[in-house]
């Protein structure tokens, strides 16, 4: 999404106030500062072109997963889960956490880190793969929130029949509920009564080209690499670690 950033005095020009409800644009406030996007520049494809593409470029040509373009990914798919609202608020958190966990072992030596699975390697050799500040422990729970998503995407283009907290509750159930607590479950039952409407949702990641194929190419690629690393983890009995 492209912003323009006006100060308020700059938006006086406008004689009336119309203009911030008309439909070519969409008005976020952020402290002092107005914030206009165009509507055209907003529908220039859809939320999921930049991950599609991205994906593109993750494994090497040795056919390893590289752990810079695979992070990547995973943070083009933050600004989707930002049109979600606070339903999403503890997904979002939990992938940015372990994304900034990961990159930053990745950057501390992107030569030694340039593989995605080299950041569990050195772990399992110094017998620190379990702890719950591992990066070994960042990449399950990357995969798994990420397995959510998929899994949430696809009942979307699915089941045009159910709300989007019937698609959450459904997605939950199937990926994450298992490896959660009482407490982390509990907190994600109540988050999904905050989902938002799914028209409206559908709407907003839409964008000229058709959202429904740009969700089948992401989820039809972006799944065999996850399933890749949930196999790389259990050679070692680490896919199976549930939350503390």
């Amino acid at each position: 999404m492209i912003r323009y950033k006006l100060d308020i005095y700059s938006c006086m020009k406008y004689k009336s106030a119309s203009v911030y409800e008309s439909s070519e644009f969409l008005t976020l406030v952020s402290h002092s500062n107005l914030y206009f996007v165009s509507k055209a520049q907003k529908m220039e494809g859809t939320v999921f072109a930049p991950a599609i593409e991205g994906i593109k470029t993750i494994k090497s040509e040795q056919g390893e997963i590289l752990s810079q373009p695979f992070l990547d990914v995973c943070k083009h798919i933050l600004p989707v889960i930002d049109k979600f609202g606070p339903a999403m608020a503890l997904v979002k958190s939990d992938i940015g956490g372990n994304i900034s966990r990961l990159e930053s072992k990745y950057l501390s030596n992107p030569s030694r880190f340039n593989y995605l699975y080299s950041l569990v390697q050195v772990e399992v050799e110094t017998k620190t793969a379990k702890s719950s500040s591992s990066c070994t422990n960042g990449l399950l729970w990357l995969t798994r929130a990420m397995d959510f998503l998929v899994a949430l995407f696809r009942n979307l283009i699915e089941h045009e029949d159910w709300s989007m907290s019937q698609a959450c509750t459904d997605s939950y159930t199937k990926t994450l509920k298992k490896w959660h607590g009482w407490l982390a479950s509990s907190s994600f039952t109540v988050a999904m009564k905050l989902a938002p409407d799914r028209k409206k949702i559908m709407d907003v990641i839409g964008g000229t080209d058709d959202i429904n194929a740009d969700i089948e190419k992401f989820c039809s690629a972006f799944s065999p690499l996850l399933e890749e690393n949930h196999k790389f983890l259990a050679r070692f009995g680490l896919d199976d670690l549930k939350a503390s």
